[in-house]
């Protein structure tokens, strides 16, 4: 078995921020399954034309190659079985499934919203122009323009967060007493902000931000110790 992932990775190679690729990474901790993580950049569009698309986490498993971070998850749950499952029944996959479509449609949007200028700034200069022209072509308007403070973030996650918030006070992981993929897919986005932005996005009192705190110290503090780029 030998598994290697393409991995979002910014100016020093050792910060990585793309929420997908932490849902992947945390998955594979999860499953107990080592991999490899290539860091990749966002110009890099050669080194993973073998897949046959143009995005990351790419995942290698043997001959094996794959992309989507929802179709590596269930591949993993698929090969392997007999390691801790990602999603276990279709009532986990219905879970997990309800969480990536709520962070990106409810909480991925405010989080770029106060992290967009954090991720041009580590990024590396090569993707710099690539990153503004294909940035504001989404949003529709200047990076600058379409930034807001920190703040105002917290302001409007403290809004968005409320089921989340809800449900962290009752069980210790959204999964329940233990985390899974769902909890991931929600993760990924929240380690997406902290690799690259100092602002502070949860107040500490806030029980999401305990449940953050535990999902840090996840996999022997995995995430913790990423590096970040960012003081």
């Amino acid at each position: 078995m030998s598994l290697r992932m393409y991995d979002l990775a910014g100016a020093d190679p050792a910060v990585r921020f793309s929420p997908y690729c932490w849902r992947i990474k945390m998955a594979l901790a999860h499953k107990g399954l080592s991999v490899e993580t290539i860091p990749w950049r966002f110009t890099e569009k050669d080194k993973i034309a073998f897949s046959g698309q143009g995005l990351v986490p790419v995942l290698q498993d043997g001959d094996k190659v794959l992309h989507d971070s929802w179709a590596i998850a269930e591949y993993l749950d698929a090969t392997y079985p007999d390691r801790p499952l990602l999603m276990d029944g279709a009532q986990g996959r219905a879970l997990a499934n309800f969480a990536r479509h709520w962070v990106q449609n409810a909480v991925s949007g405010i989080l770029l919203k106060a992290v967009l200028m954090d991720i041009h700034a580590v990024i590396d200069e090569r993707d710099k122009a690539y990153f503004r022209e294909s940035r504001e072509k989404r949003v529709g308007m200047r990076m600058e323009d379409f930034v807001i403070a920190p703040d105002a973030a917290q302001a409007q996650l403290k809004t968005v967060l409320s089921p989340l918030r809800a449900l962290v006070q009752e069980q210790r992981f959204i999964n329940g007493a233990a985390p899974a993929f769902a909890d991931y897919c929600v993760f990924g986005a929240f380690m997406w902000a902290r690799n690259v932005s100092a602002a502070k996005l949860l107040d500490e009192a806030d029980p999401v931000h305990a449940w953050q705190e535990r999902m840090l110290d996840l996999h022997d503090g995995l995430a913790r110790k990423s590096p970040r780029g960012c003081a």
